[in-house]
């Protein structure tokens, strides 16, 4: 136990001072987790001995579950508006597109039957939002044309889709589908929305209303939320991951108390489950194995890049008249993650024939994504002249935060005021004005979510804007 405890202390320090290297070169950080579950893997210097697919699954989809909530959670609905329309045909469509362009292809070069092919094509099919985002804060480039919300929406989004496809044609493979493929997709489609739209309605009413005295405790209720949905979808027949996505853009664009704490939670939660997720697949790959999957992989990676991910692009985005410099940055920006690498170990616990060559092509398929694509990201914006040099890629975020807090104005609460007698968390003050503290006669309270507001009290504000201080 306390060995175990030991190496779980080093490889997170090793994972966190390792990615103020990477992050200066713009290579994901990500890599180095995987890289080094390889490392300390049975065939490597670590000779830790792991191959067991099933609990690599399990741990890997508890993993999706907080990574994908996060990413809705931190989805600016505002900023995402306008380009919404084309980020989910990206997320959808062009998530088919892809998968059936690799599966034809893979059919006919690498020799496969069409099946297998379709498999590689589904698991391979979606955008790993983390690898691309992770590129964009580390080199702060914010793209032009709302290009980052719409990558973050794609990528956010699209791997529901890659999950129901690669479920389906491994259904197919193993004549296990005791129900029509339209059925299937339908009841995970329609279940994932509706029980995701029903669980983040209920989770809003309840976070306004609820009073904890204790505020590391909205966090926990945030968690157990999402945990519900994700399991009564799945229990359901619905897409859990779907779900999840649709708790965290509810969630995170609605006014609730402590919401920024919330952000800073996730964010940290989010990162360590990206941790434990690729550190888990490195574990699981035998590195001994890949050589004899390169070929494979290296040429289903170059496909993907330059003909399966454009083509897919070109055919959405074009209806939509985008400009053809965007198209060629979000062809590129396709990074395949740790996702795909996931959906590779359902082919695992199913015992199929090609599970293992299928796992190590997909691993070598997302390495050449994330090290080659990834770190050109930043030079192809810039030839492309698509990076916006005035603003900060953060604000397509929700976990933004305004620089600095330009007014600083004291009101005293009368006797009539709105605020008398209410909690600061009930009060409905907008949220991005700061309570900084409360002078009450000659004391002066440092102001929680739980104090009472009373009349005689001097509150002292910040905020960007002086019209919002007004409305208090």
């Amino acid at each position: 136990m306390i060995k175990t405890l030991l190496l779980c202390g080093i490889v997170l320090l090793i994972c966190v001072i390792s990615s103020k290297l990477l992050y200066r070169f713009g290579i994901p950080t990500l890599i180095i987790f995987l890289i080094l579950g390889m490392i300390l893997g049975s065939d490597g210097i670590g000779g830790i001995y792991f191959d067991n697919s099933t609990f690599a699954q399990q741990i890997s989809s508890i993993a999706l579950v907080f990574i994908m909530f996060y990413g809705g959670f931190g989805v600016s609905w505002n900023e995402a508006k306008p380009i919404a329309s084309q980020a989910i045909l990206l997320a959808t469509l062009g998530v088919v597109f892809t998968a059936i362009l690799v599966g034809v292809f893979s059919h006919f070069i690498l020799n496969i039957s069409l099946l297998e092919g379709m498999l590689l094509g589904a698991v391979v099919s979606s955008t790993d939002a983390a690898s691309v985002f992770s590129i964009l804060r580390s080199k702060s480039l914010n793209l032009k044309g709302g290009l980052a919300s719409m990558l973050e929406i794609e990528s956010g989004s699209n791997d529901p889709i890659a999950y129901m496809l690669t479920t389906v044609v491994i259904s197919l493979i193993t004549n296990n589908s005791q129900q029509s493929i339209i059925g299937m997709l339908s009841r995970q489609i329609l279940f994932g929305i509706a029980i995701g739209f029903v669980i983040s309605y209920l989770s809003v009413l309840v976070l306004k209303r609820i009073h904890l005295n204790v505020e590391g405790l909205y966090s926990i209720l945030v968690i157990s939320l999402t945990l519900l949905g994700y399991s009564l979808s799945e229990i359901l027949g619905g897409n859990g991951f779907l779900t999840v996505y649709i708790i965290g853009i509810v969630i995170g664009n609605s006014k609730i108390p402590y919401k920024r704490n919330l952000v800073h939670f996730f964010d940290g939660v989010s990162w360590l489950m990206q941790i434990v997720l690729f550190f888990t697949l490195g574990l699981l790959v035998f590195p001994s194995q890949l050589p004899s999957a390169f070929r494979n992989g290296f040429i289903v990676a170059i496909f993907m890049a330059l003909v399966a991910r454009p083509v897919a692009i070109f055919s959405i985005l074009s209806w939509f008249k985008t400009p053809i410099k965007q198209q060629l940055l979000v062809s590129w920006v396709g990074l395949r993650g740790a996702a795909s690498i996931v959906f590779a170990t359902y082919a695992l616990t199913n015992n199929l024939s090609v599970a293992n060559e299928l796992f190590n092509t997909v691993f070598i398929i997302a390495l050449f994504s994330i090290i080659v694509q990834g770190t050109l990201i930043p030079t192809i914006s810039k030839k492309l002249d698509l990076v916006e040099e005035e603003s900060s890629v953060f604000k397509t975020f929700n976990d933004y935060e305004n620089e600095v807090h330009t007014k600083l104005v004291e009101i005293v609460i009368e006797e009539n005021s709105p605020l008398k007698n209410k909690t600061i968390m009930n009060a409905n003050i907008p949220e991005d004005v700061l309570i900084i503290m409360i002078k009450r006669k000659d004391e002066v309270i440092i102001p929680k979510g739980s104090s009472v507001i009373k009349a005689g009290d001097i509150l002292v504000l910040a905020a960007n804007n002086f019209e919002k201080l007004q409305v208090i």
